[in-house]
């Protein structure tokens, strides 16, 4: 009988990790927010928004300034913070395909079970048509997109739903095991299809009132000009258009927004508060992320999708109390992705990974801020609704980033210098004295490209691109 490479790699799984005793694991908190971007918190400099517990996080652990999401939309982003997997790798594109059996035994609570470890989940899965409840011991979640108020306008937000269900799976864990508790919020996400577009709890009315919201600090919405008719005309703009074409809905949406974000935050404070009243503060870590960011009128743009900062870059926080005090080195500059958050969790709960996998664990910056860090990264969308957002990939080092989109009628690059263009409003490709740099990172992307499509899971992998190369080329 043969057996094909993923049977055989879910079949080889069951036997890969040790049981985790309690006395020596840590419970461990996977806290990932919807569409929230990096700024949106206060301690990220953000004067308006409130998340005062998050920014406590932050200021007792460590904060990665610089964190990115490979591919800026929730099915596939999920996927990878799961699998610890590029979506070229995990081919999780769209909003139909599920996890095969042998993915589900590659995740990081696939393997965390296996080894012993006490698995739950709740709120947005993401990813796929089929849930995998069976593969955790408490399911709470759900599919699809989720509603802010499931029993009507009358009942509870989900906000406080998925905090009451946290705090229930807490004080249900069985003592004699080390768990992992997956938290996933729809927030601060819009209700799509709903006018109001953001839809946060009453409780957090009154600390945003009469607060007025300046306008954001990128680039300004009449950039949208210089992009081809593809662009302009895509699902981007017309989601601009019901967001943030005047003043006013301007106001009323990031409103909405920083209240979502505020929701987040109160399940923080509750989360910490019944986490010492159980005496299991000291062994908890808590991972605060996101599964990609959001334009929030830049460019001319809503939703995400694209290349652009505003898109791919979004907050993580780790918290381990079981470290000293931080000093004021923990904030962390070093490039790190959403595809290393899997292999950072089986490390920090002190289990050998299983798999070979394309992200690179950051607990290393946990003991040593100057840890070696990435140098080059890779993004890719593919989503395959053609024409309504269009699929675009590109490579980004710190000095540069390079964006080409793969199926709008006229091909169209964007080349930025990130160090004198941050906003990324001067495009310069075909600027005839950037042509080197652009070849470059094009030759780039299409290796990358092809290095993610001739990989096989389970196989070693290792960056087609080093800083070496960099160095070589000029691009350092």
């Amino acid at each position: 009988m043969s057996v094909s490479r993923r049977s055989f790699l879910e079949m080889a799984a069951l036997s890969v990790l040790p049981p985790a005793p309690a006395a020596k694991h840590p419970n461990i908190i996977l806290l990932l927010g919807d569409d929230h971007r990096w700024d949106a918190l206060g301690c990220m400099g953000n004067a308006v928004v409130q998340t005062p517990n998050l920014d406590r996080l932050a200021r007792e652990g460590i904060l990665f300034e610089n964190h990115f999401a490979t591919t800026p939309i929730c099915c596939a982003s999920r996927a990878s913070i799961m699998l610890g997997e590029y979506a070229g790798g995990h081919g999780i594109y769209d909003f139909a395909t599920p996890f095969s059996p042998a993915q589900v035994a590659t995740t990081y609570w696939g393997q965390m079970r296996r080894a012993g470890y006490h698995i739950g989940f709740i709120g947005k899965f993401g990813v796929g048509n089929k849930m995998p409840e069976d593969a955790f011991d408490v399911w709470m979640g759900f599919p699809g997109q989720g509603f802010y108020f499931p029993d009507g306008p009358n009942g509870p937000h989900l906000n406080h739903i998925m905090r009451d269900q946290a705090i229930e799976f807490l004080e249900s864990a069985p003592a004699n095991k080390p768990f992992c508790l997956s938290i996933s919020f729809k927030s601060p996400h819009v209700q799509d299809e709903d006018p109001r577009q953001y839809l946060p709890s009453q409780d957090t009315e009154a600390r945003y009132k009469n607060i007025h919201i300046p306008p954001h600090p990128g680039a300004k919405p009449e950039d949208i000009n210089r992009f081809p008719p593809a662009l302009q005309h895509s699902e981007n703009r017309r989601r601009w258009g019901v967001r943030f074409s005047t003043p006013e809905i301007y106001q009323a949406s990031m409103n909405g927004y920083y209240r979502l974000v505020t929701g987040i935050d109160d399940v923080v404070a509750a989360l910490r508060e019944s986490l010492s009243k159980l005496g299991i503060a000291d062994n908890t870590i808590i991972i605060y992320s996101a599964d990609h960011g959001i334009f929030n009128g830049e460019h001319g743009f809503a939703g995400k999708w694209y290349g652009h900062e505003e898109s791919l870059r979004i907050p993580l926080i780790i918290y381990d109390p079981r470290l000293p005090s931080p000093a004021a080195s923990n904030r962390i500059n070093a490039m790190t992705l959403n595809i290393d958050l899997q292999p950072t969790v089986l490390e920090l709960a002190g289990l050998s990974a299983g798999f070979a996998v394309h992200g690179r664990s950051v607990s290393p910056f946990l003991q040593n801020p100057q840890s070696p860090e990435r140098s080059i990264w890779y993004f890719e969308h593919r989503f395959p609704f053609r024409g309504w957002i269009p699929s675009s990939e590109g490579i980004r080092t710190k000095r540069w980033k390079y964006i080409r989109y793969t199926d709008v009628a006229a091909p169209y690059e964007e080349l930025y210098h990130l160090e004198s263009d941050p906003i990324e409003t001067v495009n310069l490709a075909g600027n005839s004295s950037y042509l080197s740099q652009q070849k470059t990172l094009t030759r780039y992307c299409q290796t990358w490209e092809r290095a993610l499509a001739s990989w096989k899971p389970g196989a070693e992998w290792r960056d087609p691109i080093s800083q070496s190369d960099l160095e070589r080329d000029g691009l350092i």
